[in-house]
């Protein structure tokens, strides 16, 4: 009979589906791996392989492939009585014997032929081979660098140049189209033989060298190590850490032993305890040491284990985690959450050892002693990630099973069991975690009764952050600050009004407030509606008006509401609008109440400049790198400012009796904090509270930016003075705003609580006043 002459299109030789390997071993280990090239999935129920046993121009068998192929990827097919290794990487099996070496073997698509190993309708005999050298015991992998299907273009299987031939049931590399044939891409061949597994290779501790960059950077290398994690498909980091078996690493410390490998396109076959071999080229990303542009991967082993390391915080120095970057490992310690504002947008949580960290500049004086602390802080912290790289994750996964508006984590709150494995993302050390560690929820949500008792009067100061009502009926939004639209304002005007009725205060200053006067469409007046709606009886509350149409030029004013059944104004408010009034400090403003027991005082609402939107070269007001940020001098000098004001009695109190309470702007231990007890005032925190009180968390770090001062002749009648966290400790994610949050969490992660109604948390304090 004639033989039957049948080529691979030309077509195929820019991209399409064939054979990329034959495994023709004794007995029954005989495979097939077919690679799809042509850049899409292709579908294999339409493809299936025949075989043309012993020379016959007709197929003794078809046999129908399943499935669906990726792009770059593999697919084996294998006998069903082959041995383990070719088993554990088929995707199909066929219960005959496949086929024999000298079968001719093609691979149809739709009923056309795309590729043909053999010669069909004739035995070819040695004609395969290299010499003397057949088909029959040998594997046969395909040379990726050939730019054509059957390089004479004739019927004729020509392995010289388009095959190379490795010894007997050689498959360590099978259903990955890597090894010594070249790229699982479908590029060029690479320089760098690939091997076999077991072979030598390349250290990891010598890919991590001792430098912040690899020493290898550029180079194509081989590494053949455990897997530790896989981060693959949606919302992954799309690869996984590997880490040398323990026996490979070296006897330097400072030295990793463990990698990333970054492989979009790496098989979901692999998973955690794998022996594979990697080829590709050694790179950092965003200080982290990787393998990218992957072009050869086998899978050697399974169900293998490492070493993890024990980290211990605080670290030696903030470089010491580099000698552990890539690497699986744990921590022992009991870690506090020292940090939650990323929990909602990526899933993380910032941890330090021995308690939460504290701003420098809150705790000690500025220079010196802040660099001292600011340095250790650095020390102290790692973050704990979710193992995902979505933003804005859902479900976010802490505290499990996962975080609503009524089960979260709060600052404070102390984390054990962690293991996972570290990298560095974005200037952080980071835990991708294995298993989910234990929170324990030692920093409950406070209430009412938590707060002090025993004197005759409450007063309070509250930043309520950026609350505009619009045009006040309901439209004129978005606003300048504040609620985008008409339901995110429903939303935070509900949480501002539950956590300021939560005080039960009968004075309460109030900063951020939008800047629009004080008639019936004011934010002032919408929340003064708000608190009566919602006051007990023998509660009534009014504001301060100081007349005009607003207070300064600020876009939001300093305010002032009081229980019309506990206090009574007396005489007029005044202000300050003179510099540094005129830009950037709010004016304060300043009332003097009457109690009941007919005791006076003069209630002074602050708020000094932020410390953002830095001015830039060696300006006075640029941070001078002391801790205490830049705007410090502006902010001084409205302290002093404040100070000389007040001592001329601006309200004509005739009483000596001075509170001032609200947002400085400003730590503990800072010089506007510091200018005003020069000029006579108490601060309250530092007399009455604890040393490491705070209303405020920024990266990571609280510290009390919410201050309240008296004069001399007061201090005796203050009873108690305490920050009531409702806001600084909680997630960001818990908040008003609809902004970050999918459709199922703007109702999962919102409640009409006074918890995370603001950024800062309201400041109390009880006075026992006397006439």
């Amino acid at each position: 009979m004639a033989a039957l002459s049948l080529a691979i299109p030309a077509a195929h030789a820019a991209g399409g589906v064939y054979f990329s390997e034959y495994v023709e071993g004794s007995g029954h280990n005989k495979a097939l791996e077919i690679y799809n090239a042509i850049g899409g999935s292709v579908d294999l129920s339409q493809y299936a392989v025949s075989i043309y046993f012993n020379g016959r121009a007709n197929a003794g068998a078809t046999i129908d492939l399943t499935g669906t192929l990726p792009a770059g990827k593999t697919y084996v097919l294998a006998s069903s009585r082959a041995e383990p290794a070719i088993l554990a990487v088929a995707d199909q099996t066929y219960g005959g014997s496949l086929f024999n070496g000298n079968d001719a073997v093609a691979l149809t698509h739709a009923g056309s032929t795309d590729d043909v190993i053999g010669q069909i309708g004739q035995d070819p005999g040695s004609a395969w081979g290299r010499g003397d050298v057949t088909t029959k015991h040998h594997t046969l992998l395909r040379d990726t660098s050939v730019t054509s299907g059957r390089t004479d273009g004739s019927s004729v299987f020509d392995p010289a140049t388009q095959w190379t031939s490795e010894p007997e049931d050689t498959v360590d590399d099978l259903g990955q189209y890597a090894g010594s044939h070249g790229s699982d891409s479908g590029g060029s061949s690479s320089s760098v033989a690939f091997g076999r597994c077991g072979e030598d290779t390349t250290r990891i501790h010598a890919i991590q060298g001792l430098g912040d960059a690899s020493p290898l950077v550029g180079q194509t290398r081989v590494v053949e190590a455990v897997v530790t994690d896989v981060s693959l498909g949606a919302g992954s980091f799309h690869g996984f850490y590997l880490q040398a078996l323990d026996r490979n690493a070296d006897a330097d410390p400072a030295t990793s032993e463990g990698l990333f490998v970054y492989d979009r396109d790496a098989s979901a076959d692999i998973k955690r305890g794998d022996l594979v071999r990697v080829r590709g080229e050694v790179t950092e990303y965003k200080g982290e040491t990787e393998l990218q542009n992957v072009n050869g991967l086998a899978i050697c082993d399974t169900g293998r284990s490492v070493t993890p390391a024990q980290l211990r915080l605080p670290f030696t120095d903030t470089d010491a985690p580099k000698a552990y970057e890539g690497m699986a490992v744990t921590i022992a310690q009991k870690l506090t959450v020292t940090g939650d504002s990323g929990l909602g947008r990526y899933g993380e949580l910032t941890l330090s050892a021995a308690g939460r960290l504290y701003t420098p500049t809150n705790v000690v004086p500025p220079g010196a002693p802040a660099k001292a602390l600011a340095a250790f802080n650095a020390r102290n912290r790692i973050v704990l990630d979710d193992g995902s790289s979505a933003q804005d994750p859902d479900p976010v996964i802490y505290p499990a099973p996962q975080l609503t508006a009524y089960h979260t984590v709060r600052d404070g709150d102390t984390i054990t069991g962690i293991q996972g494995v570290l990298s560095y993302r974005f200037g952080a050390w980071v835990i991708e975690p294995t298993t989910q560690p234990a929170i324990d929820p030692v920093n409950p949500r406070p209430d009412a009764s938590a707060l002090p008792s025993g004197g005759n009067l409450r007063v309070a100061s509250a930043n309520i952050e950026n609350y505009f009502n619009g045009n006040g009926e309901g439209g004129g939004f978005p606003t300048q600050r504040g609620a985008n639209t008409y339901a995110e304002y429903q939303r935070q005007r509900a949480k501002t009004i539950a956590a300021l009725s939560s005080l039960h205060a009968d004075v309460i200053g109030l900063m951020e407030v939008e800047n629009d006067g004080y008639g019936p469409d004011s934010a002032i007046q919408d929340i003064v509606s708000g608190l009566n709606a919602a006051a007990p009886a023998g509660t009534h509350y009014a504001f301060v008006d100081p007349g005009g149409h607003q207070l300064g030029t600020d876009a939001i004013a300093n305010d002032i509401v009081y229980n019309t059944e506990a206090v009574t104004p007396v005489g007029v408010p005044a202000t300050l609008l003179a510099p540094p009034f005129d830009y950037g400090n709010r004016p304060p403003l300043a009332q003097t109440f009457e109690t009941n027991n007919h005791a006076r005082f003069t209630y002074v609402a602050n708020h000094l400049r932020s410390k953002g939107g830095c001015p830039s070269g060696d300006a006075p007001n640029a941070a001078q790198g002391d801790g205490q940020g830049c705007w410090n001098v502006q902010r001084t000098k409205a302290a002093q400012k404040t100070a000389a004001w007040l001592a001329t009695d601006p309200t004509g109190s005739g009483d000596p009796d001075f509170i001032l309470m609200g947002d400085l702007n400003s730590y503990t231990r800072e010089d506007p904090i510091t200018a005003f007890k020069t000029s006579g005032y108490t601060s309250l925190l530092q007399a009455r509270a604890n040393a490491h009180a705070y209303t405020y968390t920024y990266q990571a770090e609280a510290g009390a930016l919410d201050h309240a001062l008296v004069s001399q002749s007061m201090l005796d009648q203050v009873r108690a003075v305490m920050p009531v966290h409702l806001n600084a400790d909680e997630p960001k994610a818990l908040d008003y705003n609809t902004e970050y949050k999918s459709a199922s969490q703007l109702s999962s992660l919102y409640a009409p609580t006074p918890y995370r109604a603001s950024d800062h948390d309201p400041l109390v304090v009880e006075l026992d006043l006397t006439p």
